[in-house]
C-alpha cells in the first residue's frame, strides 16, 4: 500500500482501513503462536501499514485544526 494512495481516501476511510488491519495483526499474532503462520513477511507488513495510516489520519487531523482554528 501506497502513500499516494491513502492520501486520496477521507479521514473515515482511513479509520476503518486501520481497523481492518489492526484485526488482520491480532489474527496474525495469534498465528505465530499457535504455529500456524506461513507468510511472516505480512507481520512486518501489517505493521508498517498501520503506521502509515496513522501518520495521515494525524496529518489530516492537524490539517483540520489549522484550517478550523
Amino acid at each position: 500500500m501506497k502513500a499516494s494512495e491513502l492520501r486520496s481516501k477521507t479521514l473515515d476511510e482511513l479509520n476503518s482501513q486501520l481497523s481492518d488491519l489492526k484485526k488482520e495483526q491480532f489474527n496474525l499474532r495469534f498465528q505465530k503462536a499457535t504455529g500456524q503462520l506461513e507468510n511472516t513477511a505480512r507481520v512486518r507488513q501489517v505493521r508498517r501499514d498501520i503506521a502509515r495510516i496513522q501518520t495521515l489520519v494525524n496529518e489530516k487531523r492537524a490539517a483540520e485544526k489549522r484550517i478550523g482554528a
